[in-house]
Order: structure tokens, then C-alpha cells, then sequence
């Protein structure tokens, strides 16, 4: 099953994009389900089609869903919102602003991915197209599984045994309900689930496709979005390039968008060098309905695969070498002093901009030393060397 998810600064079409690359999917015999994640759901729009929380066929093998995060969110929050509910009430909040406390920001994108899950292990499609969030707030969705992957195996173990056993002396002491059980295998599951998403969308059947308008602000969001989903170990299998104006025929004031579009551009293809850069050109109107977005999917792709996998090994590899192993993350469009480098235990933390990944290392690395580190080719490289090893060769020296 291919899962194809398409994002970009909001405005630039990512939406049209995706519901083209769906209805060609279908056209071409695959079942294909587009659903949108983005909190202002525009498909219905694009198909100029009803479509409702539920997949909504608009074609032959085509399947449309706006997925209801308001539901994922009362079915996978429910539990913890409860409780916290009951310390809030405790506290003497306003059960009004008590509600609106407990609910994280962006918890509904994040969980209307779960809606992916589902669809991935009913094995019901053969494509799945993801109309994700703006850029800012995929890169926030991708990025909580693995960070609440480390609080669910360092902190929650601990907390839990420590409320277990305190949990009478706290509640009288504090005057504050502790969690039971269920809050705590509620934020299990949760993670679990998020950690299956996780796993669905950094694997070799997944990537991601960025859509942008031939802008320098929105190339320069679109150079941080590949740095970033890179550093989360997301492939990006291309570049849609949008609303591009066409040469031919162009007047003075169209001529001098032509120029300024082709500048750009050639910035994109120095930033995503080794990607395929595809161009839809600007229309005189909005593409509307499966045969104007198919017609249009046609035009961007031309003879390509749209649907083909992304090749290679993905952004992070380790090999090994004679005195131990290097480490290989790709990270586009920076330098070494972009990269903040530490290591704590059996991880690695990696920084660039306001992006921190906590890389768990193999176990095979734990008796390694950090040997040295570099960005060299759009890659940043960790040389890790066997302590035994240095041991032997202080030993003979």
C-alpha cells in the first residue's frame, strides 16, 4: 500500500494538488481514499462534492474523507481529559475555562492521523493520499510520536508505580484526585497507536510531497520543511511547484512574473537538487471536480509515476566500519553550525533551528564513543568508535 502525504505553506494549492494526484490514482485502477487532516478542510471543495466524515465515493475506486478530528479526539483524549478535569475542579477552575485547558493545542490534527491507522490496517485501499495541515503544523504532528515515546518509557513507568503505591497518602495530602489506572493505559494506547502511525509514515511505502508557489517566502519555509521532516527520519519524494506562469505569449506585466517565477525556480532546483521538480502551470480558473483535477495531475506528472516509491535506505543509516560505525542523517540545506550535536546515554540529540530529535541508537552502539562529527554533501555524519578498541590501541601505543 502506498501512503502519500502532501504539505506546504498554506495557499499554495496543496489541496488541489493532492485531490489531482488522488483522482489519477483511481483513474489508473488503484482503490484510492484522499482524506484530509487540515482542521479547514477544503476537499469537498476541489471535488465540488458532498463529503462527510466517512469515506465518500465521488468516482469509480475514489474515496473522499474529511476525517471528524472532533470524534478521534473524544475517543482517544477522553479518558486523560477526564481526569484532569477532576484536578481542575479540585482547584476551583471554571468548568468552561477547565475544558479548554485540557486540550492541547494541535491534539486534534494529531489525532485525526489515527484515522490513518485505520485505514492502513484495513487494508481496503491501495493508495491513500493525505491533504496534511500547513507546513508549521504537520511538522508539529510528525514530530509527537517519538517525542512522547521518551516520556512514555523514561517518566510514565515511574510515575505510575510511584502513584500506585503513594496514591492514598497523595490524595489526602494533596487534596487532589491521583490517575488510575485507565488514565494511564489510555496514554499507553495512545502512544502505541501514534507510535503505529509513526512507523506507517517513516517506512519505504510512505513519503512526503511538498507543494509550493514560485515565492521566495514560500521557498524559504519549504527549505526548512524538508530539513526538518528529513531530521525526523520522513522521506520527501518530490516538489510540486504551483501556479507557475507560462512563457508563451506573456505581455509586459506577465512577462516580468515569468522572470521573477524562473529566478525562483531555479533556486528550487538547486534546493531540492536530486528530487523531481514537477510544474503546474497557472490556469485562468480553479480546477473543480474529478475530471478537471485528474486533466490536471496529468499536466503536472506527464509520463512520470506519480505513485512511485521513494528509493533508497531513508534519511537515517548507520553502517559499520573498521574501528566501529558511522552514523548518517540527512539533513538538506545546512551547514555545521546549523547543528547542535550532544549525546545522552543511549541517545543521541540532535538540534537544528528550534527542532530537537532524540535519536535512540542502536544497541549496538551503546559501548561506542562519539569519535567525531560532521555535515559534509547535505548529510550530517557521526563517527562512532568501539571502546575496546580505543582501549587496545591506547594498550600498543
Amino acid at each position: 500500500m502506498r501512503i502519500l502525504l502532501f504539505t506546504g505553506k498554506g495557499g499554495v494549492g496543496k489541496s488541489t494538488v493532492a485531490a489531482g494526484t488522488a483522482a489519477l490514482s483511481a483513474a489508473s485502477g488503484l482503490r484510492t481514499l484522499v482524506l484530509s487532516t487540515d482542521p479547514a478542510h477544503s476537499l469537498a471543495d476541489a471535488f465540488g462534492a458532498h463529503v462527510g466524515p466517512d469515506p465518500t465515493e465521488v468516482a469509480p475506486l475514489l474515496f473522499v474523507q474529511q476525517v471528524d478530528a472532533q470524534l478521534r479526539f473524544e475517543q482517544s483524549w477522553s479518558e486523560i481529559q477526564g481526569y484532569l478535569l477532576s484536578v481542575l475542579d479540585v482547584a476551583g477552575v471554571d468548568p468552561v475555562a477547565a475544558e479548554e485547558l485540557t486540550v492541547i493545542p494541535g491534539a486534534e490534527e494529531v489525532l485525526a492521523l489515527l484515522e490513518l491507522r485505520l485505514h492502513a490496517l484495513s487494508d481496503a485501499w491501495d493508495v491513500i493520499v493525505v491533504d496534511c495541515a500547513p507546513t508549521a503544523e504537520t511538522l508539529r504532528l510528525l514530530a509527537l510520536p517519538e517525542a512522547l515515546g521518551w516520556y512514555m518509557q523514561r517518566v510514565l513507568p515511574i510515575e505510575r508505580r510511584v502513584v500506585k503505591v503513594l496514591k492514598p497518602v497523595l490524595s489526602r495530602a494533596a487534596g487532589v484526585p491521583m490517575p488510575g489506572d485507565s488514565v494511564f493505559d489510555a496514554l499507553e494506547r495512545l502512544h502505541a497507536e501514534l507510535d503505529e502511525v509513526r512507523t506507517l509514515l517513516s517506512g519505504p511505502d510512505a513519503s512526503v510531497r511538498l507543494v509550493l508557489t514560485p515565492e521566495n517566502v514560500v521557498l524559504a519555509e519549504a527549505r526548512r520543511s524538508y530539513t526538518t521532516l528529513s531530521l525526523f527520519g520522513y522521506r520527501v519524494d518530490g516538489v510540486v511547484a504551483n501556479r507557475v506562469f507560462p512563457a508563451e505569449d506573456a505581455d509586459d506585466w506577465r512577462a516580468g512574473w515569468v522572470l521573477a517565477q524562473d529566478q525562483v525556480l531555479a533556486q528550487v532546483e538547486q534546493s531540492f537538487a536530486g528530487l523531481p521538480l514537477w510544474r503546474s502551470v497557472y490556469r485562468a480558473r480553479e480546477p473543480v471536480g474529478v475530471e478537471a483535477l485528474t486533466e490536471l495531475a496529468r499536466e503536472v506528472y506527464g509520463d512520470g509515476d506519480p505513485l512511485a516509491a521513494p528509493g533508497g535506505s531513508g534519511p537515517f543509516r548507520v553502517t559499520r566500519t573498521a574501528s566501529g560505525a558511522l552514523l548518517r542523517l540527512t539533513l538538506p540545506n545546512v551547514t555545521v553550525d546549523d547543528v547542535d550535536l550532544a549525546r545522552n546515554g543511549d541517545e543521541l540529540v540532535v538540534t537544528v533551528g528550534s527542532y530537537r530529535r532524540l535519536l535512540t541508537l542502536p544497541a549496538g552502539l551503546s559501548r561506542h564513543r562519539v569519535a567525531g562529527a560532521r555535515v559534509e554533501q547535505g548529510e550530517l555524519r557521526v563517527r562512532f568508535e568501539d571502546r575496546t578498541a580505543e582501549k587496545d590501541r591506547e594498550r600498543t601505543s
